[in-house]
């Protein structure tokens, strides 16, 4: 039978502590990805529109102001809605910002357990200022890039419909009800605002500034350039389709041959820091010795600034702009 007393309290509370983490990240998990329903969306709308709502007030559902041309260069706060869009999150930057202050909490309850309360206080405020920032840039990196690789294929089935005769609208509704997320998202907010009044040229403009790619920018232009002069849009679609596609390949082609390169630059850039590391760990004596030497900072921030010269240069070595 076992002995509560001689029960060592500390992996109690460290247990409870790591199961108290594990259901608040998962909490925040189900609030930073829940998606809005098309029920849920078309009786917002609804709702709008039985108390009276005009047609540029409900449009102010699809459109955000972080996104707009006027606010392109905001503040903290319009960039970070702005990286709140693009990485295709759902709730409101506020709850977003609750969401960080009480990962950052539990973060500091986890390290004041291990640390002292400066360094405890230190790690929370790393884990509050860089660790979302990164992980919204890499939502939005991966969600672009999907996005990007569906829009051939959107622009191939608008090409298909408008050659037997549907409207550009049709069309678009299409993409969105057949194609997945985020490229059927983000047709379906065109659609919606279509719908709600306005010109296909602006709703692909909206469209390119809220995705901000090459590619987007690309179609918003040629849309905008076929709205105000005529012609044979399905024939446009068709040829920028098939030059994005020749661009991947291109992109592809680059990285390949770029591959070895790229490969070398991390291991010569890596290498320094894993021999000091493992020289530390092996034989701490070695520089252990001659670290009081006076000599010794400068040698060693010489050093350092030489290693990270040369990963800057090899870095920019093997990055083509494509």
């Amino acid at each position: 039978m076992i002995d509560l007393q001689t029960f060592d309290v500390k992996l109690l509370i460290y247990a409870l502590v790591f199961l108290g983490v594990l259901l608040a990240s998962d909490g925040i998990s189900q609030l930073l990805f829940r998606q809005e329903s098309q029920g849920d969306a078309r009786n917002r709308r609804m709702k709008m529109i039985q108390r009276g709502a005009s047609s540029e007030q409900i449009l102010q559902l699809l459109r955000d102001p972080a996104m707009s041309g006027t606010e392109k260069k905001g503040g903290p706060v319009l960039q970070f809605r702005r990286l709140l869009i693009q990485a295709g999150v759902t709730i409101s930057p506020l709850l977003a910002v609750i969401a960080i202050i009480f990962f950052s909490m539990m973060v500091f309850v986890v390290a004041s357990q291990f640390l002292v309360l400066e360094l405890a206080l230190a790690a929370s405020a790393a884990a509050t200022l860089i660790l979302p920032v990164f992980v919204l840039i890499a939502m939005k990196e991966a969600r672009l890039g999907k996005l990007t690789n569906q829009l051939p294929d959107a622009l191939d089935l608008m090409s298909r419909g408008l050659k037997v005769g549907h409207p550009v609208a049709v069309t678009v509704a299409n993409v969105a009800k057949d194609m997945r997320d985020p490229i059927g998202t983000e047709f379906g907010i065109i659609q919606d605002q279509i719908n709600y009044g306005d010109d296909v040229a602006t709703a692909f403009h909206d469209f390119a500034q809220r995705v901000a790619t090459e590619d987007a920018n690309y179609l918003a232009v040629s849309i905008g350039i076929q709205h105000g002069t005529g012609g044979n849009l399905s024939k446009i679609l068709n040829v920028l389709s098939q030059v994005i596609r020749d661009r991947h390949t291109m992109r592809k082609k680059i990285k390949a041959i770029s591959a070895e390169g790229r490969l070398s630059g991390i291991i010569l850039t890596a290498l320094p820091i894993f021999i000091y590391t493992t020289i530390e760990l092996s034989s701490p004596s070695f520089y252990g010795d001659v670290r009081g030497d006076p000599i010794f900072p400068i040698f060693a921030a010489a050093i350092g600034g030489l290693v990270l010269l040369q990963g800057l240069i090899l870095y920019r070595l093997v990055k083509f702009k494509f």
